[in-house]
């Protein structure tokens, strides 16, 4: 069935309806996607599932237009951080429009675009397409970019792969061109428990774990004076980041194992692996000094997380095609925190680019939220797009660089 005897909701009452589902990363999202789904069906959209292994999760791709390559792939994430110990003026999860803003979770981090682009998917249902337009609805994607990967990998194969990847995570509707790469480490620092009162003949785990975070801070100093430099990032080089650290069951015993949460992220001139090379043998010269008399010392570094970073060229078609659409020649921007976008590139080859409604300083916080003025922006975007899809001649477009 086509969706010409239908009504499209409006975008705001389908953000409405997205707000509603408390999308917390790693729980279930599939209540959102049978709604979506929902939508979709009647208006002849195809659709699949890629469920999550214990089946409690999914990610949605759907498809309009030609079944061929090429044509334009919208992303976003339908999971959103916690609101627990933040102090929300109004319910979190309960759309409120006040002033030309609309406030919920996920309003900017990223419900506002996926309304946008359901609700184009659906007004585009009749349009007759030359190329095809996706939509791509991930889950889990606040934790370390996890749930999308399993969809990659199915459609790393699929003879219809678009030209084109736009993530919709909010930039202002500024077209960015990449982020920083980031991996989550965890080292685990072991010495030798012992009574504090006599805390000489043991080896406290914390004390080393003190002395690999200042080897850390170390190298840190090193990757700012004299590592690589992307002038397009507010912080324009590396960074290495401890988050939390644990260890120590009463203050009368000297611990024996302290745990370590760390971070690199890492611009596209570094490489990750090499930097976490160097980070592992700080972690050997630190516990190595103690196994004369601690032979178990030791400082095991593991990596726990980690996602690749983008850095799609300035000069892609698909930088000046948004732009014409966009009207505006702004130049393109790089983008703090991370996004899917590398992994779309990474799995797929595909040209990636970040634009969308909002701005991530209102995200994950108390009273989140995004503007009448953004929404509108991103639908006359994607309007654009569908336009140049309907005709079809579009070289950034008609297959994937």
């Amino acid at each position: 069935m086509t969706n010409d005897a239908l009504e499209t909701p409006a975008i705001s009452d389908i953000l409405a309806r997205l707000i509603a589902f408390p999308t917390l990363s790693r729980q279930s999202n599939l209540a959102l996607l049978d709604y979506v789904e929902g939508l979709l069906r009647p208006a002849g959209i195809r659709f699949e599932r890629f469920a999550s292994d214990d089946g409690t999760r999914a990610n949605l791709w759907a498809s309009l237009g030609p079944e061929g390559p090429g044509g334009v792939v919208l992303s976003g994430h339908c999971d959103v951080v916690p609101v627990e110990d933040q102090e929300w003026s109004r319910d979190p999860f309960t759309l409120h429009h006040e002033d030309g803003r609309f406030y919920g979770r996920g309003t900017a981090d990223m419900k506002g675009f996926l309304a946008v682009a359901i609700h184009a998917m659906l007004s585009a249902a009749n349009r007759p397409l030359r190329l095809p337009l996706h939509l791509a609805i991930s889950y889990d994607e606040e934790v370390g970019c996890l749930g999308v990967r399993g969809m990659l990998d199915m459609r790393r194969t699929h003879p219809a792969r678009p030209a084109l990847c736009l993530i919709g995570e909010p930039t202002g509707m500024r077209i960015a061109t990449g982020h920083k790469g980031k991996r989550g480490l965890r080292a685990c620092c072991f010495g030798q428990e012992g009574h504090s009162a006599l805390a000489p003949d043991a080896l406290n785990a914390l004390h080393l774990g003190a002395d690999f975070i200042t080897r850390l801070r170390t190298r840190q100093m090193q990757l700012e004076a004299v590592g690589a430099r992307d002038e397009a990032y507010d912080i324009p080089y590396s960074t290495i980041h401890v988050g939390t650290m644990h260890g120590g069951t009463a203050l009368n015993i000297v611990p024996g194992r302290c745990d370590l949460e760390f971070e690199l992220r890492n611009i596209a001139a570094d490489d990750p692996d090499a930097i976490i090379a160097d980070i592992v043998e700080d972690a050997e010269a630190t516990a190595a000094p103690y196994r004369n008399r601690f032979p178990d010392a030791r400082i095991e570094v593991e990596e726990v997380s980690g996602y690749p970073g983008l850095d799609t060229p300035a000069d892609t078609p698909s930088v000046a095609l948004l732009q014409l659409l966009l009207g505006r020649q702004d130049p393109p921007i790089k983008v703090a925190f991370g996004t899917e976008g590398g992994l779309f590139h990474e799995t797929l080859g595909l040209p990636t680019l970040i634009c969308g409604p909002g701005h991530m300083a209102q995200g994950h916080k108390p009273d989140e939220f995004v503007s009448e003025t953004q929404l509108a922006e991103c639908a006359e975007l994607i309007a654009a797009i569908i336009g140049v899809l309907e005709d079809g001649n579009e070289p950034a477009l008609t297959k994937p660089a």
